[in-house]
């Protein structure tokens, strides 16, 4: 059983077997083949797999953390999350903006109608589809105050971006604000020191704080995103971007009815100490998705 056990918990092609991952099956074949064991059931090898929570039929993909700040960027900005900076309370003249663009979001034209639900039918989405062209959107969340700003562009870049940094900071309450700190990731419209200097030349009290490479996960406008993805995007069967374009922002509206503040919830980290989640809590998310 244990042999068996460190076979499932090896890439197969290590094991000089011409495959990506194992199925139960697969397995099966190698034990009895490598003169593990003379005979043995899928059954058997199910239930000793499933002892240990071994699946290796299963996979998932992951990034290692490149940025040697990783510890010390993630933290300013959950820090930011809890309206703390460099250690003191953020005052009451302060904000958090969590930015971002969700780009190439395509105008898909079915070439059949969408049929409705019905009785023990599901919505009907016709496979094939014309492309009716795509935009991008930008959108900016208030992460205090649960306010979001957005608009869609033909493109991305630095002028989209920088027209959705003064849509936000032309009005009050940011255009008089002490500091409106904005989290952003690295893409190249808002990237590095150069993005830092445009900014701040332009809106004084801008505080740009960037997220460590390739943790977009943690800037919050992510989980937006994700809602606009499932309740708005999915399926994709509008006319023409222009209709797009309508249908987001008129959600963008309905959302802002609803959505809570975040709260960063403690979390266990295996022998590293309590972490904070960028996520929203198990409460908050159940009345997110109404």
């Amino acid at each position: 059983m244990v042999e068996v056990k460190a076979l499932a918990c090896e890439l197969p092609y290590r094991a000089n077997v011409p495959l990506a991952r194992w199925t139960l099956s697969e397995l099966r074949r190698e034990v009895i083949g490598a003169g593990i064991a003379a005979e043995v059931s899928g059954s058997t090898l199910w239930r000793w797999l499933t002892e240990d929570a071994i699946r290796p039929w299963r996979h998932r993909s992951w990034v290692f953390p490149r940025d040697p700040l990783f510890a010390e960027k993630a933290s300013r900005v959950l820090d930011l999350y809890e309206r703390r900076w460099q250690g003191k309370p953020l005052g009451p003249s302060d904000y958090v903006i969590s930015a971002d663009e969700k780009t190439s979001i395509q105008a898909r034209i079915r070439k059949h109608p969408t049929e409705g639900p019905g009785p023990a039918q599901a919505i009907k989405v016709e496979h094939e589809y014309a492309r009716g062209g795509a935009l991008s959107y930008l959108a900016a969340l208030d992460v205090g105050r649960m306010k979001i700003f957005g608009r869609c562009e033909e493109r991305t870049g630095i002028a989209a971006f920088d027209r959705l940094v003064a849509q936000v900071m032309s009005e009050e309450p940011y255009r008089s604000a002490l500091r409106v700190f904005w989290i952003v990731d690295n893409g190249s419209s808002h990237r590095g020191v150069h993005s830092i200097v445009r900014l701040q030349s332009a809106w004084p009290n801008i505080v740009l704080v960037h997220l460590p490479v390739h943790a977009s996960w943690l800037n919050q406008i992510e989980i937006y995103f994700s809602v606009i993805q499932r309740k708005v995007l999915t399926p994709n069967d509008f006319s023409c971007t222009a209709e797009v374009e309508d249908r987001i922002l008129a959600f963008q509206s309905r959302y802002e009815e609803i959505a809570q503040g975040v709260v960063p919830e403690i979390v266990e980290i295996g022998g590293g100490g309590p972490s904070r989640s960028p996520g929203i809590t198990r409460d908050s998310r159940k009345q997110k998705r109404r």
